[in-house]
């Protein structure tokens, strides 16, 4: 049974997302609060964390840090904060996911799965490197892409910004992190170059680039790959 910590001070949310966990066979623990979050993460080894921003007892971005200075597990903000730089803070934390209040629960749920899913190990393989969408065929081992069976010429950098973002699908991939891997830490804060270059990569593999199905942008936050 998958285990789920949700830490969370409104009563109401916490009896709502405790409800639909054990009707989806999901065992769960809640924390009112930080101290009581963090105690009960290193007792109960939980297999993902919920964790709200606005706590009674400190900030849910400073539990997210002493989570992540001894666990992997994938942690998913679940906020009314909606300010981007709150948001990017979180994800600099290190937590894996960010969903806003009011939010539909059907859409945590499916996250909660994503996020369960990429924890689980699996060995690559020539079909796990072989990455299909309705719109494109990226082999990863091949480094090729393809659209309507022909090849698609891509530069070293709009490759390498697409095998990041396909080889985490379904996952948030903030600028920072994108900014950094693809670049360099001194082009950390110069988001206009990934603007130019998702376009061009949509330009070559989305079918409507205007508006795409599986480069995803995620505002003030970064972007998503969906298969």
């Amino acid at each position: 049974m998958t285990r789920v910590l949700v830490v969370e001070d409104d009563p109401q949310l916490v009896r709502a997302l405790v409800i639909n966990l054990q009707a989806r066979q999901y065992g769960v623990d809640a924390a009112p609060d930080g101290a009581t979050a963090l105690r009960l993460a290193a007792a109960r080894q939980p297999d993902i964390i919920i964790v709200d921003l606005g706590l009674p007892d400190m900030d849910g971005v400073d539990v997210i840090r002493a989570l992540r200075g001894w666990t992997r597990v994938p942690i998913l903000v679940l906020s009314a904060r909606t300010a981007s730089d709150e948001k990017v803070a979180a994800l600099d934390a290190g937590a894996d996911d960010y969903i806003t209040k009011p939010f539909s629960m059907d859409e945590l749920l499916a996250r909660l799965r994503a996020a369960v899913r990429r924890t689980e190990p699996a060995p690559l393989t020539p079909e796990t490197t072989l990455v299909k969408t309705g719109a494109f065929t990226i082999d990863l081992l091949a480094k090729k892409a393809t659209r309507d069976g022909r090849d698609i010429r891509l530069t070293p950098t709009e490759w390498h910004l697409l095998e990041i973002l396909v080889t985490s699908p379904g996952r948030l991939v903030t600028h920072k992190q994108l900014l950094q891997e693809v670049w360099s830490e001194s082009h950390r804060d110069k988001t206009n170059y990934l603007r130019v270059y998702m376009a061009q990569l949509r330009r070559k593999l989305e079918a409507d680039p205007a508006h795409p199905r599986h480069l995803i942008t995620e505002p003030g936050m970064g972007y998503r790959f969906e298969a």
